[in-house]
């Protein structure tokens, strides 16, 4: 039992973790990189589409983004959509392709957006520290309905607390090699 709460709160925390690297992969670095574009909707007949489903986005160079657009009617809409998306970026189109040139990062972006990282890790933090909180409840119900006794409801605790610290410290790690990368210049 004791095993099945732990095993719970790990798997719930690794799917913290991939939430957390997928939010990072949209934040943007300095070097061109098609998950960058993730995010952005297309109106598509009517209802919004994800970007990668009206058009092949890939890299030209380390600071280009192209969009090849399946749809030759939907260019305007592609070009409106990158530019409405808060990104700074300002999309060119030639013929069915729309280049995406990156500027470069200033300073002062690049210390605004590792905050906006730090705040993404925190989230991470407090998402995971939820996770034992619910956890370590789990285990005292099992106490309480004398499933498990006093000394297996500490054990399970000591157990979920690694699993916690391993998955906070594996968030920091993330979180420093993606400040590393914001102020690369």
């Amino acid at each position: 039992m004791i095993n099945e709460v732990k095993n719970d709160a790990q798997t719930r925390m690794g799917k913290s973790i991939e939430s957390f690297r997928s939010q990072l992969a949209k934040v943007r670095t300095g070097r061109a990189h098609p998950s960058l574009l993730d995010g952005i909707m297309v109106p598509y007949y009517g209802s919004n589409t994800p970007l990668r489903q009206v058009g092949n986005v890939s890299t030209e160079d380390s600071r280009t983004l192209t969009v090849t657009v399946f749809d030759a009617s939907l260019i305007q809409a592609v070009e409106k959509a990158i530019m409405g998306s808060n990104l700074g970026l300002n999309p060119m189109s030639a013929g069915t392709v729309i280049r995406i040139p990156l500027p470069p990062l200033t300073e002062e972006r690049r210390k605004d957006l590792i905050k906006v990282v730090r705040g993404e890790a925190e989230n991470s933090r407090v998402a995971i520290r939820n996770i034992r909180r619910d956890a370590n409840g789990d285990l005292k119900t099992l106490e309480k309905d004398k499933d498990i006794s006093e000394d297996e409801q500490r054990t399970g605790e000591e157990l979920v607390q690694k699993v916690t610290n391993e998955s906070i410290k594996q968030i920091d790690e993330i979180l420093a090699v993606k400040e590393k990368e914001l102020l690369e210049v």
